[in-house]
């Protein structure tokens, strides 16, 4: 995919602010690691407060610069959620789906960000560690039952063996891509379009990518 990738000197057009939310111990810090360097580490220990690391990729012929959020799921460090959500449009909501408890608390962790972050933001429920299958506790038909009734787009991933890791990332950034070029247009009188509406059900092209995901939507592992 290396067309997708823009030279840093190059002109920003956009800059996006992605989140990424869930229980301690899921793999944010190594999907946001395995994206944005390629790198995994067997040695991680838990993120202390909030960290980011960015990314250039081009989208639709646009330079968009990609800044990823990480953030501790414990407790102790819930006191930074203001200031997390603040500017974000995009987040991705994580699980592991060999520890049940993790997604049992995905309603807690989406009522929290709908309640801190901007409505119109563009989630996405990731469930991750796809490659340990043989501990499976949370099957893909739950996991797709609730990205369905939440409106949320859906994915899973091994952050170890890379698996649809850069393609989640792309798709939440070109679903915002694409909903930030039809505000752009809007504002312009050129589209007079609601912009909630234009993420409800939305179909996402990934370049370099031959599946058209959808929101609710499993794909494969």
């Amino acid at each position: 995919m290396s067309n997708l990738y823009g030279d840093y000197n190059l002109k920003i057009d956009y800059v996006f602010k992605v989140v990424l939310i869930g229980d301690s111990a899921v793999g944010k810090t190594q999907l946001l690691a395995r994206f944005a360097r390629n790198e995994f580490s067997v040695d991680s220990k838990a993120t202390i407060g909030v960290e980011f690391q960015t990314k250039t990729l081009i989208i639709d012929n646009k330079t968009i610069k990609a800044q990823i959020w990480d953030t501790a799921g414990q407790e102790r460090y819930r006191a930074v959620t203001s200031a997390y959500y603040r500017g974000a449009v995009g987040a991705m909501i994580v699980y592991d789906m060999t520890k049940r408890q993790s997604f049992d608390h995905l309603a807690r962790w989406l009522e929290e960000l709908r309640g801190h972050a901007d409505k119109n933001i563009v989630i996405m429920l990731i469930g991750n560690k796809c490659d340990l299958s043989s501990l499976r506790a949370v099957p893909t038909e739950d996991a797709e039952e609730f990205a369905q009734r939440e409106n949320l787009f859906f994915m899973e991933t091994s952050a170890l063996e890379s698996t649809n890791v850069e393609t989640c990332f792309l798709t939440i950034l070109t679903e915002i891509y694409r909903i930030n070029a039809k505000k752009t247009l809007s504002s312009n009188g050129d589209v007079e379009q609601n912009t909630a509406g234009l993420m409800k059900g939305s179909r996402i092209i990934v370049p370099g990518n031959e599946m058209n995901p959808k929101k609710g939507c499993c794909f494969a592992t």
